[in-house]
């Protein structure tokens, strides 16, 4: 499944940005597969100092803004694991900000990140492995917008492509 297989009814158009950042010829296993590698250069290539870094007053630090792609996997993971399985419940959004006040984000090293991370994005992988044509084209409504399971695992990758960008631009200068 490859984003010009997508519909757009299958997404909001907010999310359109995520999916911008991917290449429209990656499918979604590969961008998973493809951004896992990236997390672990990423975090290798870190000082441990260097997780505490804000580019600004009042912005995330890096170690913030690693455990937010965590956590936002995690909810996208339970949201595209619910929608597969025909659950037809809507599902709430959730406010991000209020999530990394509760994650003790600076409080945590590097190799604890990098485990957390590994073990979610490979539950991921599992998870969309496992999936069928019939179970990635499954509509259900997350955050008041309607989603393709498709749509919300090629939104997991792309949401770390856009912070992945942010990351180098802002905090890194590269």
């Amino acid at each position: 499944m490859r984003i010009t297989d997508l519909q757009e009814k299958e997404f909001n158009y907010f999310y359109g940005t995520y999916l911008n950042a991917l290449d429209e010829n990656e499918d979604l296993m590969a961008a998973l597969l493809n951004g896992r590698v990236w997390f672990q250069a990423f975090i290798k290539n870190l000082t441990e100092e260097q997780l505490g870094f804000s580019y600004g007053e009042g912005k995330w630090t890096i170690a913030e803004v690693l455990v937010h792609l965590i956590d936002t996997e995690r909810i996208f993971q339970h949201r595209a694991f619910r929608i597969s399985r025909n659950d037809k419940t809507p599902l709430p959004g959730f406010e991000q900000d209020d999530y990394i006040i509760e994650s003790d984000s600076n409080e945590r090293t590097k190799k604890e990140i990098l485990n957390e991370y590994l073990s979610v994005r490979d539950s991921s992988i599992n998870l969309f492995r496992g999936m069928t044509e019939v179970r990635l084209k499954r509509f259900g409504t997350a955050s008041g917008m309607p989603w393709s399971v498709a749509a919300i695992g090629l939104a997991i990758s792309g949401h770390q492509k856009h912070h992945e960008i942010i990351l180098n631009e802002r905090y890194l200068n590269n």
